[in-house]
């Protein structure tokens, strides 16, 4: 393998590229009219342009962008996540052009892509799963007599989807309609499938995923879990590794239930098995994500392996070179999505230009990062920056870590998720690790993040007028 084309934009490509060029692999770019001088652009060793700004018309165009790499020569192709990365045309595609796909087989990203198969598929291997229907339901009153059978609250979800669109939670009977209706039009407008599938709500829950990798000669790794209950919207945020409140004897039951996840579909490659947890050490199997993680970099740093680089190893047809007794916890690490996004303002995208980008340094940060300062924020594609991760032997270590970093990182031009960041990693709930996925609901409002920032503004002015005074004192000494 020496050539790699990305399929893909901003933060994720750049990570992908930068694994590529530390194995010797030359490595393209591909970009819509907006992004021709994006860093992605800039850090390739080829660069193709393949159509205006919308991402329909450039980084959805999987034809197009196998069309440029077999004129590239290309051997594979990294689709990152988001934009094609679950699309099973396009991985079939690829590999009847003789192109690589790196990612899995087209068979397991077609039934993991559909939560309703995916339940079917592990059904036989008695992995546990949340109470509900087994079946895709656009029939409204079908709909309501299931959901008053299992029971509310309930949780409605698109069959195709993904990302928290078309999910709805109902509390009571007389919302379930106007809910059901909205679901399945979100559904509609999101994956051009309007069929959704009823579940039971399980109220206090944590998000808890686990990490696999599969490769070509029958072995599958999990590399432990990551904790990502702190979303806004059903949309993650805040993800940390490995989870507070695992005992190792359920992180083993979820990492080997996960793994037969990955053999229930003849899995290859990198994927994430999605568990709802609850307070009495229960777990359910949610989903499966056939890709690489936006959360992926927590994972790397408490197991000291390059996720990106074993991918590419697996996709070349090599066999894994650890095996699970090779791997252990090490340390702790925390991550914060970095979006151009406002958090006073109901999480709504923050357009804007980037009049100020400085990056946190130090020992134990790092930043996967996709802008520079200068930059516009582009209205065609998802808000997010960069993600921010820190990493210490300990939690406390890596928060008291991270709550430095978000006061280094400088952005000014646009509004962004830096503050919400902050106001999670300070708070009582997060410190202790006595929280689930309503962390938002429960604890967080504007007008409270608005009062912090406030009294951070108050003492970061009395601080300065201290220093000012003490300089005047300095200045008026007598020689």
């Amino acid at each position: 393998m020496k050539k790699i084309l990305v399929a893909n934009r901003g933060e994720i490509a750049i990570r992908v590229m930068k694994t590529a060029k530390k194995m010797g692999i030359k490595t393209v770019a591909v970009y819509s009219t907006i992004d021709r001088n994006a860093p992605h652009v800039k850090f390739a060793d080829e660069a193709v342009w393949i159509g205006e700004s919308p991402s329909n018309q450039s980084y959805l165009l999987g034809s197009k962008i196998i069309e440029v790499a077999k004129a590239l020569n290309v051997d594979a192709i990294h689709p990152g996540y988001g934009f094609l990365s679950e699309n099973a045309d396009f991985a079939q595609e690829a590999e009847r052009n003789g192109i690589i796909f790196i990612g899995p087989k087209a068979k397991a990203i077609e039934i993991m892509g559909s939560k309703l198969a995916a339940k079917d598929a592990v059904m036989k291997y008695n992995i546990p799963m949340v109470p509900g229907v087994d079946h895709a339901i656009i029939d409204i009153d079908e709909a309501k007599r299931t959901a008053t059978t299992i029971g509310f609250p309930i949780l409605i979800k698109a069959s195709a989807g993904g990302g928290g669109k078309g999910m709805r939670v109902v509390e009571k009977e007389s919302d379930f309609e106007s809910q059901m209706n909205r679901a399945i039009s979100e559904a509609i407008a999101a994956f051009g499938d309007g069929s959704v599938f009823i579940e039971k709500y399980v109220a206090s829950s944590r998000h808890i995923e686990i990490q696999i990798m599969a490769d070509s000669h029958g072995n599958v790794l999990y590399l432990f879990e990551r904790e990502c209950s702190i979303q806004r919207r059903h949309q993650k945020v805040i993800e940390e590794a490995p989870s507070c409140v695992l005992s190792p004897e359920t992180r083993k039951k979820m990492g080997e239930a996960a793994v037969l996840v990955a053999k229930s579909c003849d899995y290859l490659g990198a994927g994430t098995v999605e568990f709802l947890y609850d307070e009495n050490d229960n777990f359910y199997f949610l989903e499966m994500n056939t890709r690489l993680q936006v959360e992926h970099p927590v994972t790397e740093l408490i197991s000291g392996v390059d996720l990106v680089e074993m991918q590419i190893r697996v996709a070349r047809g090599e066999a894994l070179a650890i095996k699970q007794e090779d791997l252990e916890i090490k340390g702790h690490a925390v991550e914060l999505r970095v979006y151009a996004e406002d958090p006073m303002n109901d999480f709504l995208p923050s357009v804007g230009h980037l009049d100020v980008y400085q990056l946190p340094v130090g020992e134990g940060i790092r930043v996967d990062n996709g802008f520079e300062q200068g930059m516009d924020i582009p209205i065609y594609y998802d808000p997010m920056l960069a993600k921010l991760i820190t990493y210490g032997e300990t939690r406390e270590e890596a928060i008291q870590l991270m709550v430095k970093a978000i006061d280094g990182y400088k952005i000014e031009g646009v509004q962004t998720t830096l503050p919400f960041g902050k106001f999670v990693f300070e708070h009582e709930a997060f410190l202790s690790g006595h929280f689930d996925t309503n962390f938002v609901k429960k604890f967080y409002n504007a007008d409270m993040l608005k009062n912090v920032m406030e009294q951070e503004a108050e003492i970061a002015a009395l601080v300065a007028m201290k220093q000012y005074f003490e300089d005047q004192k300095v200045l008026r000494l007598p020689n």
